[in-house]
């Protein structure tokens, strides 16, 4: 059987479903991925085959909209930009489809045409989750974005809040020409988005339990995985020389990232620098783009456009970040605390999971000022609880492999 990848949105959405190609390919079975046209060098680096959907030009088009990065409003604009995707996706599978006797189809969260390719063709689809936000339930709702003191609210308002999103934000926004393009394959509408893009086989949420606990109104067919632990695969996993000589030449510094896909980052970047000055500490600013960081950096401080996690995380003091899910598991997984200046989106749901865990804590982008900065992560580093915690984690992580669990759940559907 081949096996189809499909992942639509930045590095966060892209990565695992990468990621599940390299092992399957390991495995030995046959593999081709389509994903924005920007990812195509990280997958032939990657040595998984690969397809191209939209443009770069409109991909950086996309990602510089500016209410992309609002807490409200960036939802809807998403959800806006996805229609080219969905039909690019459509169209390939269903060419590839014609060719092939058997498809199995592994598609993340925002792969729309996917979930079209299912209804039409009648292809095996596997949705994949990677974060928590995006599993609905009465029971234990997850925190949305730009709610304020949400995290106050019961779980069932909190539910019913995320069902006014969808009529109100998601549904003007996505299916308008979703269905139209239903309509022209002769499918019905859909009525609710985030009901409808789960596929009926198989869910895989690709986050462990102890992160986020299974719970009773799940979807049936919704299994966990596991986090998908991956840098920028194909790319380098070493340091440059650049950063591994700063690291030797002093204390365990701090790490910023505000994502790979910001482009609008530079007030979180001047507030790291200026919380450096004031904390005494070392640090290391990652912003691939150019126009972020302040051209000029006082000492104990470097810019650098990338660097792998996981070879990083380890050897510094604390991780200050968005709260994109990737970012928090390397985190967990390098046994340091972090502090979450949430965005948009997920970002908001995985700062309250950080800090109910007890591994760290968060700050509003409106809040985050050097000196409250400070006395925030001045408590982290000094509480012996925290980081307690942050090593028992660790030391779980060690032995958890989400990527490997998730391909085991895939060929299980392969072989039934």
């Amino acid at each position: 059987m081949q096996i189809h990848l499909v992942a639509v949105g930045s590095h966060g959405d892209v990565l695992p479903i990468l990621a599940l190609g390299v092992e399957l390919i390991r495995r030995g079975h046959g593999v081709m991925l389509a994903a924005p046209a920007p990812f195509e060098a990280m997958a032939r680096r990657a040595g998984v085959p690969f397809h191209g959907l939209c443009t770069r030009a409109a991909y950086e088009r996309a990602m510089r909209e500016p209410d992309l990065w609002h807490p409200r409003r960036g939802v809807g604009t998403l959800f806006s930009e996805l229609p080219e995707f969905t039909e690019q996706t459509y169209a390939w599978l269903a060419q590839r489809s014609r060719r092939l006797r058997e498809t199995l189809v592994v598609a993340s969260s925002l792969s729309l045409g996917a979930r079209i390719a299912q209804d039409k063709l009648g292809l095996n689809v596997v949705t994949v989750h990677a974060m928590p936000l995006l599993v609905e339930s009465r029971l234990a709702a997850p925190l949305l974005p730009g709610l304020g003191l949400g995290r106050l609210m019961p779980s069932r308002m909190r539910h019913w809040l995320g069902r006014g999103a969808d009529r109100y934000v998601i549904g003007p926004a996505a299916l308008p020409r979703l269905n139209a393009l239903r309509a022209r394959l002769g499918l019905g509408p859909v009525r609710r988005l985030r009901h409808w893009w789960n596929s009926p086989s198989r869910v895989l949420l690709m986050f462990p339990d102890w992160f986020a606990a299974p719970q009773a109104d799940w979807l049936p067919q919704a299994v966990q995985t596991g986090f998908p632990i991956v840098d920028r695969l194909g790319d380098a996993e070493a340091l440059s020389p650049a950063l591994t000589a700063f690291l030797a030449q002093g204390s365990a510094p701090l790490v910023f990232t505000y994502g790979s896909a910001m482009r609008r980052g530079r007030f979180f970047f001047e507030t790291a620098t200026a919380l450096c000055r004031r904390m005494g500490r070392r640090g290391i600013l990652l912003a691939p783009q150019d126009g972020q960081v302040p051209q000029t950096l006082p000492e104990g401080l470097i810019h650098a456009p990338y660097a792998p996690l996981s070879a990083l995380l380890p050897r510094s003091a604390a991780l200050i970040h968005h709260g994109g899910i990737g970012t928090v598991a390397q985190a967990l997984a390098a046994g340091i605390p972090q502090l979450i200046v949430p965005v948009a989106f997920d970002h908001f749901d995985e700062g309250e999971r950080v800090r109910r865990l007890g591994l760290g804590a968060t700050l509003s982008r409106r809040r985050f000022t050097p000196a409250r900065a400070a006395r925030r992560l001045d408590r982290l580093l000094a509480s012996p609880e925290v980081a307690r915690r942050c090593r028992l984690v660790r030391e779980r992580m060690a032995g958890e492999d989400g990527v490997s669990s998730a391909c085991d759940r895939i060929e299980a559907m392969m072989a039934g």
